[in-house]
């Protein structure tokens, strides 16, 4: 056994088996608790809120706004809960063939509606979360403690040994409750953005990992509409208009599963979309063209404008070297979490809890804990590449990891021409598709087809005006 604690193993069998604590009930945190119960006597759920049904809740602010699932995180559920997408999808969770079903417009040019060689759902995240926690529940080795958080860790810099829990009282700050210990052999820190896991190590004496940041600025606000007129037309699913560098609106038109339709706007640090009703329906005019703006005009809204500001990517370096404790963990957002204009966060958290379950039953290598946590790294590593190099060109761009260095210039520009042809090209455009939607690695852009279309070939003619038909499909 190594010398380094995080080298050392993950598990310590306690004298009634073992226990696993997950801080979190979201989806990552759910998921891991599903695969962490296949090598734990219990695993114990600790969860702010008291989850009921698919509705919003406090514990996830952004809960409110759009969320898509990515084809990656739609293999990985399937992987975890087998069955679970038929199940997502007989409850009515919409599903849009990519690009067939979307009215898309980026960077001064209208995607082509060809044949779909991707699909995305863009169901609530609300409904996808609750159809996960009636799967994982159902396990009676795992328990949840609801309306109660993480105060603290149990243990010392060598190992964590559970954790300190409060109660969230009805009607009284969480500050009135006493902490009580809940002793743990694992660890696994999924309670989000706001993770204060780093000041929790600090105070057992181990080391926080560094953190990598690069924010635009950018900011949302949503609302949910019923097309009352089907102005979207009857082959349109969804609208959506992508910002870039010279354009920085943003926006879409996506389907909920009850039939309603979900809003949203964007902008950068400065000109955020307004709240009120008449600003959030004025705001869509500053678009390149008026097809969402005018969806908005016809539309009958069903709730008021929510703003969101926590946009940040952020990603928290684990997996680097430190004096860290074994038998401590972090996934889902409490280790990477990205601009949500790219819709990666479900998805990564399923394909994370996928890593989890991969390296625990790995016949070949014991799971250390920094073994572990490198591999939970790695599933998060392609979502970060695309949205943190992304949203370094964007204006006004900061944060420690925002600095675009001469070394990732070449693939700029690389990059660059595959976005000139992604919106009708025929080779680059369902590459980069699956790419974007992580059931690819970035390497596929430079296939010799690919990378043949990219260098060489021209950039494929688009529409003139929004496609508001699909093209027929040949053959």
């Amino acid at each position: 056994m190594a010398n380094n604690p995080s080298e050392q193993g993950s598990w310590q069998r306690r004298a009634d088996g073992r226990h696993a604590v997950v801080i979190g009930g979201s989806l990552a945190g759910l998921l891991a608790a599903h695969v962490l119960a296949g090598h734990a006597d219990k695993v114990t759920v600790v969860e702010r809120d008291r989850p009921g049904g698919p509705e919003s809740r406090p514990g996830v602010p952004h809960g409110r706004h759009a969320h898509v699932l990515l084809e990656g995180g739609q293999l990985a559920l399937d992987a975890l809960l087998p069955g679970f997408m038929a199940e997502l999808r007989a409850s009515g969770a919409p599903r849009l063939g990519m690009p067939s079903d979307m009215v898309q417009w980026q960077s001064g040019r209208w995607f082509r509606r060809t044949e779909a060689t991707s699909y995305i759902y863009t169901g609530s995240r609300g409904q996808v979360e609750h159809l996960v926690r009636e799967r994982v529940l159902a396990n009676p080795v795992i328990t949840t403690v609801t309306s109660t958080e993480a105060v603290g860790l149990l243990g010392d810099a060598s190992r964590v040994r559970g954790v300190l829990v409060r109660e969230r009282g009805e009607g009284t700050g969480a500050a009135d409750q006493e902490p009580r210990p809940l002793e743990a052999d694992l660890v696994v820190d999924a309670s989000g953005r706001g993770s204060r896991a780093s000041q929790w190590l600090s105070a057992i004496g181990a080391e926080p990992p560094e953190e990598e940041t690069i924010d635009t600025g950018l900011a949302y606000a949503s609302r949910i509409y019923h097309n009352k007129s089907d102005n979207l037309g009857s082959e349109s699913l969804g609208y959506y208009v992508f910002p870039n560098p010279s354009q920085v609106y943003g926006g879409g038109v996506l389907p909920l599963e009850d039939g309603r339709y979900l809003v949203i706007l964007s902008g950068l640090r400065g000109d955020e979309p307004p709240t009120d009703e008449s600003g959030f329906t004025a705001f869509a005019a500053r678009f390149p063209h008026p097809f969402i703006h005018d969806w908005l005009r016809e539309a009958e809204p069903d709730t008021p404008p929510y703003g969101f500001r926590r946009t940040s990517n952020l990603r928290r370096r684990y997996d680097r070297p430190g004096r860290r404790p074994a038998g401590f963990l972090a996934t889902g957002d409490a280790l990477c979490t990205f601009n949500p204009i790219y819709g990666q966060g479900m998805a990564v958290a399923a394909m994370s809890a996928v890593a989890l379950r991969d390296t625990l039953t790995d016949p070949r290598r014991t799971p250390t804990t920094r073994r572990v946590q490198r591999a939970l790294f790695e599933a998060s590593r392609q979502a970060w590449d695309i949205s943190a190099g992304a949203d370094k060109n964007m204006p006004g761009a900061v944060g420690n990891a925002a600095t675009i260095r001469a070394v990732d210039r070449p693939a700029g520009w690389y990059l660059s021409r595959v976005q000139q042809r992604y919106p009708g090209d025929p080779v680059v455009g369902p590459a980069f598709r699956s790419v974007l939607t992580l059931t690819s690695p970035l390497t596929t852009l430079f296939a010799p087809k690919v990378a043949r279309a990219v260098l060489f070939g021209p950039v494929a003619e688009t529409p003139a005006a929004p496609p508001m038909t699909r093209e027929p499909t040949l053959g």
